[in-house]
């Protein structure tokens, strides 16, 4: 695809705007990653952003602490003129328990950051008059299992975008060359996951001197997981199911009154994660049965599949390899390693057209991993961020100024509706 005239010049704008403001990105990023934070506990995060930009307030930047009837998410948005498109970015900053940003999320969110900056500085610079256009920052809490974009979603967050973009880390493959030297990967295969916390409940009794008394709820549990162990045979290999005991009794010599397990059901579709997410549930009724217990579900936040706009990923390769990074667009999910993962990103993509690119970063390790975090906090992964956030900087100027690619993103994106 050819690089128009005026995508050279947006690239020079953004890339200046990216240098004018890198003091301020670096340290909000090292802010991010040195201060983990779970799920809807990022007030440090939250409260560091909207400060940043508050300091900028200048520049026109209008900001919203707990956006969206959440504590944690925020949103800043900056508006030119009258009408006109809407373009966001979204920034997430949830870390993991126990081995904080093991996922790179601080970089995520400087990515977008940075991107929201460059985009409102390179629009000012070259289209000043008779242009009307928004572009929203939105601070998107707890990723990992709350679901903080999908509450967002529903509380009117993306009602009038017309696309939203971000970018996610992952390693380097040291075994492929292409890939140890590739910036920037598109790839597909992002799957649609339901969340579930199951308890069995029996009745308690002395497992030494009258066991024949109590209700095992440890035993439906036990059951329930190897249920779902053989069920794995039998399900395709682009399905996943895993799980963990969150609770298995007190005491050795006390039969377990209650027992609880938290599970993901993922598979590539919605629609395929229906009759995959039955056959689990039967899982777990047949251990309930076999052993006289009661079973309670408690579903959490599902996750849709990500839905591809080929037209923004179609120009964001071009951008990024006008600026000299090795980038492609490859959406079979086959060169990537995060194509098991699942993202509330996917449920946006399917309100919105979408973007959810992904960069690689010098790590020995893959997300969810200690050296993951190391690699999060590395001056390369922020320099690759800030790559990336160039490239989305110059596509979202294109939805706002160039009114016949935006007609192709949204038909592209009309025809999976």
């Amino acid at each position: 695809m050819k690089v128009e005239e005026y995508q050279y010049r947006l690239i020079d704008n953004v890339q200046q705007a990216l240098q004018k403001y890198d003091d301020e990105l670096k340290s909000i990023n090292h802010k991010i990653w040195s201060n983990p934070e779970l799920g809807y506990e990022e007030y440090k995060a939250h409260d560091h952003i909207c400060e940043l930009f508050e300091s900028l307030k200048p520049e026109g930047y209008k900001v919203c602490r707990s956006a969206y009837g959440l504590e944690t998410a925020l949103e800043v948005e900056y508006t030119h003129g009258a009408g006109g498109r809407v373009v966001a970015f979204n920034a997430e900053y949830d870390a993991l328990p126990g081995i904080g940003h093991a996922c790179g999320h601080n970089l995520i969110a400087t990515s977008s950051i940075a991107a929201f900056i460059a985009t409102c500085e390179a629009l000012k610079a070259q289209y000043s008059d008779g242009l009307g256009y928004t572009v929203r920052l939105l601070g998107t809490p707890a990723e990992e299992s709350g679901g903080g974009k999908v509450r967002m979603l529903d509380n009117g967050a993306y009602k009038d975008v017309d696309a939203c973009l971000m970018v996610h880390p992952m390693p380097m493959a040291p075994d492929d060359p292409e890939l140890l030297s590739m910036a920037t990967v598109l790839p597909g295969g992002f799957l649609a996951n339901n969340k579930v916390q199951v308890t069995f409940t029996g009745k308690p009794a002395h497992a030494a001197a009258a066991p024949w008394e109590g209700i095992n709820a440890l035993d439906a549990v036990v059951a329930a997981y190897v249920n779902i162990s053989l069920l794995r045979q039998q399900i395709l290999p682009t399905q996943k199911i895993h799980g963990v005991i969150v609770n298995g009794g007190d005491r050795p010599n006390v039969i377990p009154m209650s027992a609880s397990v938290d599970y993901y059901i993922r598979s590539p579709t919605i629609k395929t994660l229906k009759p995959l997410t039955e056959k689990v549930v039967k899982c777990f009724e047949a251990a309930a049965i076999a052993t006289g217990c009661k079973v309670e579900f408690d579903w959490g936040v599902s996750y849709a599949d990500l839905k591809t706009n080929t037209p923004i990923c179609e120009n964001y390769v071009t951008v990024m390899r006008a600026m000299g990074h090795h980038t492609l667009f490859d959406n079979t999910g086959k060169s990537g390693l995060m194509g098991g993962a699942s993202t509330d990103m996917g449920n946006i993509t399917y309100a919105v057209p979408g973007f959810h690119g992904m960069f690689t970063i010098p790590t020995d390790g893959v997300n969810h991993t200690p050296q993951f975090t190391s690699g999060a906090g590395s001056p390369e992964g922020y320099q690759r961020s800030l790559a990336c956030a160039a490239g989305m900087a110059v596509v979202a100027c294109q939805i706002l100024v160039d009114d016949k690619f935006a007609e192709q993103m949204k038909r592209d994106f009309e025809k999976d509706v």
